[in-house]
């Protein structure tokens, strides 16, 4: 595992995961959650939660694989604070589903109860009827 401390900058600058919504000093992607791209429907409000938990604010970063891309996945920590899960209890965000089987059980429960928890009560992207999970909506516009 790799452990790392960086600086959060701004969401839609220069990223380590699609573009938007990270962190910077190297090439890193977040673990096994997906938020919405500035294009779809709570795109920006997810960045502008991300900003909120983190912008300018020291972070940790327990990075265990890289993917096919060469980046560092990781799971990234503001004040000890998991956002990956900030955001699925916000409703900005997917959990994985696919990627589960990397998480430590402990985890994979957090972030499962976490998104269903956000999709029963509706908030955040789950308001809309039938909310497009990122990878389908990239999908679709390539």
């Amino acid at each position: 595992m790799i452990v790392a401390v960086l600086w959060v900058l701004p969401p839609y600058g220069k990223s380590c995961f699609s573009g938007r919504q990270t962190i910077q000093t190297h090439s890193c992607a977040r673990s096994v959650h997906d938020a919405p791209e500035k294009a779809q429907p709570y795109g920006h409000r997810s960045a502008q939660h991300l900003a909120e938990l983190a912008f300018g604010k020291e972070a940790k970063a327990d990075c265990y694989k890289v993917d096919r891309y060469d980046r560092d996945v990781c799971t990234v920590f503001v004040n000890g604070q998991d956002v990956g899960l900030a955001q699925l209890d916000a409703g900005l965000a997917w959990w994985y589903r696919k990627y589960a089987h990397e998480q430590l059980p402990k985890d994979r429960i957090e972030y499962e109860a976490a998104g269903d928890r956000a999709a029963a009560d509706r908030v955040g992207l789950w308001q809309d009827a039938n909310p497009v999970p990122p990878w389908e909506w990239r999908h679709k516009h390539r």
